[in-house]
């Protein structure tokens, strides 16, 4: 009998290794292929535009020599915008997945679920009402969305803070606040309604170092405290009791991953308004590319970024008309939106 299964038993094990080592093979070619991607359309979106200017050029500004018209054109004008957009769809894609795979449902983005809505009144009333501009309405757009974070949580924590019930209450949130902000455009004059759907609707124009500067330093404090929490994550989507089981803080766990996503959303949101389907789109995609195995958070960044410079790309010279970002992730995103509803009716809830 052991003769026979020894020899059985090994070549299984190395069959299963085989496997192992193909798919984490494949893994690290599509993302380095998706880097590529990334720092290519990073690179056109500087590069790009009524003067278009050589690599060459580009370096010499970024490494500070003076380039007659390159030195304004690239240094203050394309360099922020990209690095902005790059910070912002890192941002949106990593804090939308980590929603989606600790509340197992592809419809668990924040943008869905509330949490830029809150961002988003927030912002309309600060400049509305209180005539606020720059980094107050800024400040006051982050706060709100952790607030409105906060009161999710709790309206659902007697439900675990999981699954339909958080995803419900957040839905019904976001309707609140869309209706609170269309009121209070409705009383705005022409000057605040024209700023304020300029940052509702998300766009990158006219963006400085000073608004990219807080976002980034978002992004390296909380993004690596998300990715650190992948196997984690991954111990969620097996269920509490099993994620328990096998030695997961599932508490602990939720309340990083809330607290990091939440903080990525809000300084990105306040950075740009928020961009539409982002940090819905990016996880989902990301599991179509990359397959079912091991983490999506890292792929679902790269995702998000290259969604945001595309449709940058898009909005500022290939549809005829200069259009801000946000308008042009939301057409993307509404059709396929209305696509998973339907599918996520259909079969199990995971991305």
């Amino acid at each position: 009998m052991s003769t026979t299964t020894h020899p059985a038993l090994a070549e299984t094990v190395q069959k299963v290794r085989l496997l192992r080592r193909r798919r984490t093979t494949r893994r690290r070619w599509i993302l380095t292929a998706m880097t590529a991607v990334g720092i290519g359309l990073a690179a056109a979106s500087v590069m790009v535009g009524q003067v278009v200017y050589s690599p060459t050029e580009v370096l010499d500004v970024i490494l500070g020599r003076d380039v007659p018209g390159a030195s304004f054109t690239v240094g203050r004008l394309r360099l922020p915008r990209t690095v902005l957009a790059t910070v912002v769809g890192l941002s949106f894609g990593l804090a939308g997945v980590a929603f989606q795979t600790m509340l197992r449902n592809p419809l668990a983005s924040p943008d869905i679920i509330g949490i830029s809505a809150g961002s988003s009144a927030a912002a309309a009333f600060a400049i509305v009402v209180l005539k606020l501009d720059g980094p107050l309405v800024s400040l006051l757009a982050i706060l709100a969305g952790l607030v409105v974070a906060m009161l999710i949580y709790l309206l659902s924590i007697s439900g675990g803070a999981a699954g339909t019930r958080l995803i419900l209450i957040g839905i019904g949130l976001a309707a609140m606040l869309d209706a609170l902000t269309q009121y209070v455009l409705s009383q705005a004059g022409q000057w605040d309604l024209q700023e304020a759907m300029r940052w509702l609707t998300g766009s990158l124009n006219g963006t400085t170092w000073a608004q990219t500067l807080p976002a980034t330093a978002a992004l390296l404090v909380l993004g690596p405290m998300l990715l650190l929490q992948s196997r984690n994550l991954n111990a969620l989507q097996l269920g509490d009791d099993t994620a328990n089981a096998i030695g997961t803080r599932v508490n602990l766990t939720r309340l990083v991953v809330v607290v990091a996503a939440v903080g990525l959303i809000a300084f990105a949101t306040a950075a740009t308004g928020p961009i539409a389907f982002v940090a819905f789109l990016a996880g989902p995609i990301a599991a179509r590319i990359i397959g079912p195995n091991g983490s999506l958070l890292l792929p679902s960044a790269l995702v998000g970024a290259i969604l945001v410079l595309i449709a940058d790309l898009a909005g500022q010279y290939w549809l005829g008309a200069r259009y801000p970002v946000g308008i042009v992730t939301g057409v993307l995103g509404a059709p396929y939106l209305l696509y998973l509803i339907v599918r996520t009716n259909r079969t199990a809830n995971s991305l």
